[in-house]
């Protein structure tokens, strides 16, 4: 959380209960969309609302605190970056999400930067398909 807090006040942010309980609940949660910390938050304080969440959702994006992906068509799910960085494996069948270290495709990015100038952003990666378990079931 000094991290947290050395972040805000360096952004000109004020830290409130609000932002403490939110980014509390991401990393309890680990993936979670804004409806699944708002129900985690309310378990702590009822003077949280929806759009508080989803007001302070985006700072701590912008402040590099948490990070959204969109691991199906709904709502985007954020997770905490003070954990490593990951890309999302989503089962199509099952809806398991595997995180995944990005540098298992350190040679995708080099042949991308190489031969088409572009640099992904491999955090807000989402690839969908099957796990193992439903492929042989």
């Amino acid at each position: 959380m000094n991290e947290f807090a050395d972040r805000l006040r360096s952004s000109g942010k004020r830290l409130t209960p609000q932002r403490e309980l939110i980014l509390a609940a991401v990393e309890t949660l680990g993936h979670a969309t804004p409806d699944e910390v708002f129900t985690e938050v309310r378990k702590r304080s009822s003077a949280v609302n929806l759009s508080t969440i989803y007001r302070n959702l985006e700072v701590l994006e912008e402040l590099g605190l948490v990070r959204h992906t969109h691991l199906s068509d709904r709502a985007p799910t954020y997770h905490a970056l003070g954990s490593h960085e990951h890309f999302h494996l989503v089962c199509r069948a099952c809806q398991k999400v595997i995180s995944v270290d990005p540098a298992i495709l350190d040679d995708v990015i080099a042949r991308l930067r190489t031969q088409e100038g572009f640099i992904p952003d491999v955090g807000h990666l989402t690839m969908f398909g099957t796990c193992v378990d439903c492929a042989t079931s």
